[in-house]
C-alpha cells in the first residue's frame, strides 16, 4: 500500500497555505498507511530559516539547551534548536558540511531525517493525522512540500524505515511500492563508500538518486538511470530546493495521478488526496506514463 503526496505551489499568494494543503492531502491517504508518516517542507521560515542550513534529528530524545550548547562550541556559531513533535531542528549560519560534520561527531547514534537549506523533514511513528497535529502542520508556510504514509511490509515499523529519505542536501525521495533488486544495489553502493541508517528498500533508491546528484547528474537524468537499474514496481516522487519530479516503472502498477493548475502542480496515489486543492476543477489531470519523468523547477516551468 503506502501513500505519496506532493505539492509545488507556482503562486506566492498560496505560501502561508501549503501545510494547510499538505496537511489534507496527507490526512486523505491514511488509509493506504497507518504505521508511521512524514513531511518534507521547503521554505518555512519558522522550522528552516532561509540562508541558513537546517538539520533533522528524529527521534533523538536530547534537551533542546544541550545541543545548542554542544553543537556552538563544534561548529564556533550560535546553533538554535526547535522540537517539533519528537523532531529537533538544528539550524546555524554555517555550511551544511561543518554541521552534518560536528552533529555526526557528537551525537553518532541519533538519526539524522534530512538536512540543507531551506528544509524540515519530520518523520515518526503513529497515523498520519495524529502526526500531523502534533506538528501543527497545518500552520507551516512554504512553496512545496512532500509526504508519505506507510504500511511496513519490508522492514520494521520506526522512525528510521519511515519516509522521506532526505540523504542528499535538500533533496527527498518518497516511494509507494517495492524495489526487487534492492540488496545487490545496496552493495555496490556499499563499496563506492555510500553508509545506510536503515534496511528500507526504499532507502536504497534515495542513495542511489544522491549519489547521482552528487556526480553532477540533474534529477531527471538520475531518475532514467534509476529505472534502468531498478527492478520491481513503483512510483516515486523527489524533491530537491528548486524541483519537484515524478516517475513509475515500466508496468506501472502503482497508482499515481498529477494535477496541474497555473497556481500549483500536485501529485498523489489517488484523487481524493486532490480534491480539496484550490482550482482543482480547472486542473489538467493525468495519470503518468511509464518510464516518463516528470519534472517542474520553481524558475522553469513546463508550458
Amino acid at each position: 500500500m503506502c501513500g505519496i503526496v506532493g505539492l509545488h505551489l507556482r503562486n506566492p499568494e498560496l505560501h502561508p497555505r501549503l501545510g494547510e494543503l499538505l496537511a489534507g492531502m496527507l490526512c486523505e491517504m491514511q488509509d493506504r498507511g497507518a504505521d508511521s508518516a512524514g513531511i518534507a517542507i521547503y521554505g518555512d521560515q519558522d522550522w528552516a530559516p532561509s540562508g541558513v542550513c537546517t538539520i533533522s534529528l528524529v527521534d533523538a530524545g536530547l534537551a533542546v539547551e544541550e545541543v545548542s550548547t554542544t553543537l556552538r562550541g563544534a561548529v564556533g556559531a550560535p546553533v538554535d534548536v526547535l522540537q517539533v513533535g519528537d523532531v529537533l531542528l538544528v539550524r546555524a549560519d554555517v555550511t551544511s558540511e561543518a554541521l552534518l560534520a560536528a552533529v555526526k561527531a557528537l551525537y553518532p547514534g541519533v538519526l539524522i531525517g534530512g538536512f540543507g537549506e531551506d528544509l524540515a523533514v519530520l518523520k515518526g511513528v503513529g497515523t498520519p493525522k495524529e502526526l500531523a497535529a502534533s506538528w501543527g502542520l497545518a500552520g507551516v508556510q512554504g512553496w512545496q512540500g512532500v509526504g508519505h504514509t506507510r504500511m511496513a511490509t519490508e522492514s520494521a515499523v520506526t522512525a528510521a524505515g519511515a519516509h522521506p529519505y532526505a540523504v542528499g542536501p535538500g533533496e527527498c525521495l518518497v516511494h509507494n511500492g517495492s524495489f526487487s533488486n534492492h540488496a545487490t544495489i545496496r552493495r555496490e553502493l556499499r563499496a563506492a563508500g555510500v553508509a545506510f541508517d536503515s534496511e528500507n528498500d526504499t532507502e536504497v533508491g534515495a542513495r542511489f538518486v544522491a549519489h547521482a546528484l552528487a556526480a553532477g547528474k540533474d534529477v531527471a537524468t538520475a531518475l532514467t538511470d534509476l529505472t534502468r537499474t531498478f527492478d520491481g514496481f513503483y512510483t516515486l516522487l523527489v524533491s530537491t530546493r528548486d524541483s519537484f519530479a515524478v516517475v513509475r516503472d515500466a508496468i506501472a502498477c502503482k497508482p499515481a495521478i498529477i494535477a496541474e493548475t497555473e497556481d500549483w502542480v500536485a501529485m498523489a496515489s489517488e484523487y481524493r488526496a486532490l480534491a480539496h486543492l484550490p482550482g482543482v476543477e480547472h486542473a489538467r489531470i493525468w495519470e503518468p506514463e511509464p518510464e516518463v519523468v516528470y519534472a517542474w523547477n520553481r524558475e522553469v516551468v513546463p508550458a
